[in-house]
Protein backbone atom coordinates (compact mmCIF):
# COMPACT_ATOMS: atom_id res chain seq x y z
CA UNK A 1 0.00 0.00 0.00
CA UNK A 2 2.10 2.89 -1.26
CA UNK A 3 -0.58 5.48 -1.99
CA UNK A 4 -4.35 5.61 -2.22
CA UNK A 5 -5.91 8.89 -3.28
CA UNK A 6 -9.41 10.33 -3.51
CA UNK A 7 -10.33 13.95 -4.03
CA UNK A 8 -10.85 14.62 -0.36
CA UNK A 9 -9.11 11.88 1.65
CA UNK A 10 -5.51 10.81 1.09
CA UNK A 11 -3.92 7.63 2.37
CA UNK A 12 -0.15 7.26 2.16
CA UNK A 13 2.34 4.94 3.78
CA UNK A 14 5.49 6.13 5.53
CA UNK A 15 7.31 2.98 6.56
CA UNK A 16 5.13 1.28 9.16
CA UNK A 17 2.91 4.37 9.57
CA UNK A 18 -0.32 4.95 7.64
CA UNK A 19 -0.97 8.67 7.14
CA UNK A 20 -4.56 9.83 6.56
CA UNK A 21 -5.03 13.40 5.33
CA UNK A 22 -8.40 15.15 5.22
CA UNK A 23 -7.89 17.06 2.00
CA UNK A 24 -10.31 19.94 1.38
CA UNK A 25 -8.05 22.82 2.40
CA UNK A 26 -10.19 25.35 0.51
CA UNK A 27 -13.07 24.44 2.90
CA UNK A 28 -10.83 24.02 5.97
CA UNK A 29 -11.34 20.27 5.50
CA UNK A 30 -15.06 20.43 6.32
CA UNK A 31 -16.41 16.89 5.92
CA UNK A 32 -19.12 16.05 3.42
CA UNK A 33 -20.92 12.72 3.12
CA UNK A 34 -18.52 11.46 0.46
CA UNK A 35 -15.62 12.05 2.83
CA UNK A 36 -17.26 10.02 5.57
CA UNK A 37 -17.75 7.14 3.13
CA UNK A 38 -14.15 7.38 1.96
CA UNK A 39 -12.75 7.67 5.49
CA UNK A 40 -14.47 4.39 6.38
CA UNK A 41 -12.99 2.73 3.29
CA UNK A 42 -9.50 4.01 4.07
CA UNK A 43 -9.69 2.72 7.64
CA UNK A 44 -10.74 -0.67 6.31
CA UNK A 45 -7.64 -0.74 4.09
CA UNK A 46 -5.45 0.11 7.07
CA UNK A 47 -7.02 -2.54 9.27
CA UNK A 48 -6.38 -5.19 6.61
CA UNK A 49 -2.65 -4.37 6.36
CA UNK A 50 -0.92 -6.37 9.10
CA UNK A 51 2.47 -4.76 8.38
CA UNK A 52 1.36 -1.34 9.65
CA UNK A 53 2.20 -0.27 13.20
CA UNK A 54 0.51 3.13 13.72
CA UNK A 55 -1.71 5.75 12.10
CA UNK A 56 -1.33 9.52 11.82
CA UNK A 57 -4.42 11.59 10.99
CA UNK A 58 -4.12 15.21 9.91
CA UNK A 59 -5.75 17.95 7.87
CA UNK A 60 -4.31 19.55 4.77
CA UNK A 61 -3.42 23.21 4.88
CA UNK A 62 -4.12 25.43 7.85
CA UNK A 63 -6.81 23.38 9.64
CA UNK A 64 -7.41 19.91 11.03
CA UNK A 65 -11.12 20.02 10.15
CA UNK A 66 -13.62 22.82 10.60
CA UNK A 67 -16.62 20.52 11.08
CA UNK A 68 -19.24 19.05 8.78
CA UNK A 69 -20.03 20.68 5.45
CA UNK A 70 -23.27 22.45 6.30
CA UNK A 71 -23.69 23.54 2.68
CA UNK A 72 -24.85 20.03 1.74
CA UNK A 73 -27.20 19.54 4.72
CA UNK A 74 -30.26 20.81 2.85
CA UNK A 75 -29.75 17.88 0.49
CA UNK A 76 -28.22 15.16 2.68
CA UNK A 77 -30.02 15.84 5.98
CA UNK A 78 -33.36 17.28 4.93
CA UNK A 79 -35.54 14.64 6.63
CA UNK A 80 -35.30 12.37 9.66
CA UNK A 81 -34.59 9.42 7.36
CA UNK A 82 -31.87 11.39 5.57
CA UNK A 83 -30.26 12.39 8.87
CA UNK A 84 -30.35 8.80 10.14
CA UNK A 85 -28.71 7.51 6.96
CA UNK A 86 -26.04 10.21 7.14
CA UNK A 87 -25.48 9.42 10.82
CA UNK A 88 -24.98 5.72 10.15
CA UNK A 89 -22.18 6.46 7.70
CA UNK A 90 -20.59 9.02 10.01
CA UNK A 91 -20.71 6.87 13.15
CA UNK A 92 -19.45 3.83 11.25
CA UNK A 93 -16.34 5.76 10.20
CA UNK A 94 -15.82 7.29 13.65
CA UNK A 95 -16.09 3.95 15.43
CA UNK A 96 -13.90 2.17 12.88
CA UNK A 97 -11.24 4.76 13.74
CA UNK A 98 -11.87 4.33 17.48
CA UNK A 99 -11.67 0.55 17.28
CA UNK A 100 -8.60 0.19 15.05
CA UNK A 101 -6.16 -2.22 16.71
CA UNK A 102 -3.29 0.13 15.79
CA UNK A 103 -2.32 3.17 17.88
CA UNK A 104 -3.67 6.35 16.26
CA UNK A 105 -2.38 9.92 16.55
CA UNK A 106 -4.24 13.09 15.56
CA UNK A 107 -1.89 15.89 14.50
CA UNK A 108 -3.91 19.05 15.09
CA UNK A 109 -3.31 22.56 13.84
CA UNK A 110 -5.83 25.31 13.25
CA UNK A 111 -9.55 24.59 13.50
CA UNK A 112 -10.57 21.29 15.13
CA UNK A 113 -14.26 21.93 15.39
CA UNK A 114 -17.52 19.99 15.33
CA UNK A 115 -17.12 16.83 13.30
CA UNK A 116 -13.38 17.51 13.16
CA UNK A 117 -13.23 17.35 16.94
CA UNK A 118 -15.27 14.15 16.88
CA UNK A 119 -12.69 12.58 14.58
CA UNK A 120 -9.83 13.77 16.78
CA UNK A 121 -11.24 12.28 19.98
CA UNK A 122 -11.54 8.90 18.28
CA UNK A 123 -7.73 8.88 18.06
CA UNK A 124 -5.73 7.44 20.96
CA UNK A 125 -3.34 10.41 21.16
CA UNK A 126 -4.11 13.98 20.17
CA UNK A 127 -1.18 16.35 19.77
CA UNK A 128 -2.09 19.96 19.05
CA UNK A 129 -0.20 23.07 18.10
CA UNK A 130 -0.60 26.19 20.19
CA UNK A 131 -3.06 28.43 18.39
CA UNK A 132 -5.40 25.58 17.44
CA UNK A 133 -9.09 26.17 18.09
CA UNK A 134 -11.65 23.70 19.43
CA UNK A 135 -15.39 23.51 20.02
CA UNK A 136 -18.72 22.10 18.84
CA UNK A 137 -20.88 25.12 17.91
CA UNK A 138 -23.78 23.10 16.50
CA UNK A 139 -26.34 24.89 18.70
CA UNK A 140 -25.89 27.88 16.38
CA UNK A 141 -27.64 25.97 13.58
CA UNK A 142 -29.94 23.78 15.66
CA UNK A 143 -28.10 20.52 15.01
CA UNK A 144 -28.38 17.86 17.73
CA UNK A 145 -25.49 15.45 18.37
CA UNK A 146 -26.82 11.87 18.08
CA UNK A 147 -26.57 9.37 20.92
CA UNK A 148 -23.42 7.48 19.80
CA UNK A 149 -21.44 10.67 19.21
CA UNK A 150 -22.65 12.24 22.45
CA UNK A 151 -21.62 9.10 24.29
CA UNK A 152 -18.13 9.31 22.80
CA UNK A 153 -17.80 12.95 23.84
CA UNK A 154 -18.98 12.18 27.39
CA UNK A 155 -16.55 9.23 27.56
CA UNK A 156 -13.74 11.65 26.67
CA UNK A 157 -14.49 14.67 28.86
CA UNK A 158 -17.34 13.73 31.23
CA UNK A 159 -20.99 14.80 31.27
CA UNK A 160 -20.58 18.31 32.68
CA UNK A 161 -17.82 19.32 30.26
CA UNK A 162 -19.62 17.73 27.30
CA UNK A 163 -22.71 19.80 28.09
CA UNK A 164 -20.61 22.94 28.54
CA UNK A 165 -19.11 22.39 25.07
CA UNK A 166 -22.47 21.72 23.42
CA UNK A 167 -24.66 24.24 25.23
CA UNK A 168 -22.31 27.22 24.98
CA UNK A 169 -20.99 26.38 21.53
CA UNK A 170 -17.97 28.62 22.03
CA UNK A 171 -14.52 28.05 20.58
CA UNK A 172 -11.52 27.73 22.90
CA UNK A 173 -7.77 27.35 22.64
CA UNK A 174 -5.46 24.34 22.85
CA UNK A 175 -4.55 24.92 26.50
CA UNK A 176 -8.21 24.75 27.50
CA UNK A 177 -8.73 21.74 25.25
CA UNK A 178 -5.91 19.98 27.07
CA UNK A 179 -7.37 20.91 30.46
CA UNK A 180 -10.71 19.42 29.36
CA UNK A 181 -9.06 16.18 28.19
CA UNK A 182 -9.75 16.76 24.50
CA UNK A 183 -6.03 17.02 23.76
CA UNK A 184 -3.23 14.90 25.21
CA UNK A 185 -0.33 17.24 24.39
CA UNK A 186 0.17 20.86 23.28
CA UNK A 187 3.36 22.03 21.58
CA UNK A 188 4.58 25.18 19.77
CA UNK A 189 3.49 25.18 16.11
CA UNK A 190 7.03 24.82 14.84
CA UNK A 191 7.44 21.67 16.97
CA UNK A 192 4.23 19.92 15.96
CA UNK A 193 5.50 17.70 13.15
CA UNK A 194 8.67 16.72 15.02
CA UNK A 195 6.69 15.93 18.18
CA UNK A 196 4.26 13.73 16.27
CA UNK A 197 7.14 12.02 14.45
CA UNK A 198 8.82 11.22 17.77
CA UNK A 199 5.54 9.91 19.16
CA UNK A 200 5.05 7.67 16.13
CA UNK A 201 8.62 6.39 16.41
CA UNK A 202 7.95 5.28 19.97
CA UNK A 203 4.67 3.66 18.95
CA UNK A 204 6.13 1.76 16.00
CA UNK A 205 9.05 0.49 18.09
CA UNK A 206 6.67 -0.96 20.69
CA UNK A 207 4.98 -4.34 20.68
CA UNK A 208 1.94 -4.44 18.37
CA UNK A 209 0.56 -7.28 20.49
CA UNK A 210 0.80 -5.08 23.59
CA UNK A 211 -0.77 -2.11 21.78
CA UNK A 212 -3.63 -4.23 20.49
CA UNK A 213 -4.46 -5.67 23.90
CA UNK A 214 -4.22 -2.33 25.72
CA UNK A 215 -6.60 -0.71 23.25
CA UNK A 216 -9.12 -3.54 23.49
CA UNK A 217 -8.89 -3.75 27.27
CA UNK A 218 -9.31 0.01 27.72
CA UNK A 219 -12.39 -0.09 25.50
CA UNK A 220 -13.80 -3.10 27.38
CA UNK A 221 -13.53 -1.28 30.71
CA UNK A 222 -16.10 1.23 29.44
CA UNK A 223 -18.62 -1.64 29.45
CA UNK A 224 -20.24 -1.93 32.90
CA UNK A 225 -20.69 -5.70 32.64
CA UNK A 226 -18.32 -7.70 34.91
CA UNK A 227 -15.17 -9.08 33.37
CA UNK A 228 -15.17 -12.80 32.70
CA UNK A 229 -12.45 -15.09 34.05
CA UNK A 230 -11.13 -15.43 30.51
CA UNK A 231 -10.94 -11.67 30.09
CA UNK A 232 -9.14 -11.27 33.41
CA UNK A 233 -6.60 -13.87 32.31
CA UNK A 234 -5.91 -12.20 28.94
CA UNK A 235 -3.24 -9.76 30.11
CA UNK A 236 -1.36 -12.49 31.96
CA UNK A 237 -1.58 -14.78 28.95
CA UNK A 238 0.51 -12.23 27.03
CA UNK A 239 3.60 -13.89 28.55
CA UNK A 240 3.01 -16.67 26.02
CA UNK A 241 3.17 -14.31 23.03
CA UNK A 242 6.06 -14.13 20.58
CA UNK A 243 6.35 -10.39 21.24
CA UNK A 244 6.91 -11.01 24.95
CA UNK A 245 9.61 -13.58 24.29
CA UNK A 246 11.29 -11.29 21.78
CA UNK A 247 11.10 -8.31 24.13
CA UNK A 248 12.76 -10.20 26.97
CA UNK A 249 15.45 -11.62 24.68
CA UNK A 250 16.21 -8.16 23.28
CA UNK A 251 16.50 -6.75 26.81
CA UNK A 252 18.96 -9.44 27.86
CA UNK A 253 20.96 -9.11 24.63
CA UNK A 254 20.93 -5.29 24.81
CA UNK A 255 19.43 -4.80 21.34
CA UNK A 256 16.26 -3.38 19.85
CA UNK A 257 13.44 -5.92 19.69
CA UNK A 258 12.05 -7.07 16.36
CA UNK A 259 8.38 -7.37 17.24
CA UNK A 260 6.03 -9.18 14.85
CA UNK A 261 2.74 -8.54 16.60
CA UNK A 262 2.24 -12.16 17.59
Amino acid sequence: MTSTVSDSVLLTREGAVAAITLNRPDRLNALDLAMWHRLGEVLGEIEADRSLRAVRLQGAGSAFAAGADLAEFARTRATTADAEAYGRVMVAALHKLRDLPLPTVAMIRGACVGAGLEIAIMCDLRIAAEGSRFGVPIQKVGVVMPWPELGDLIDTVGRATALEILLEGRLFDAAEAAAKGLVTRVVPPERLEAEVAECLRRLTEGSPHSHRLHKRMARRLADPHPLSAEERREAYAAVESADYREGLAAFVEKRKPGFRGE
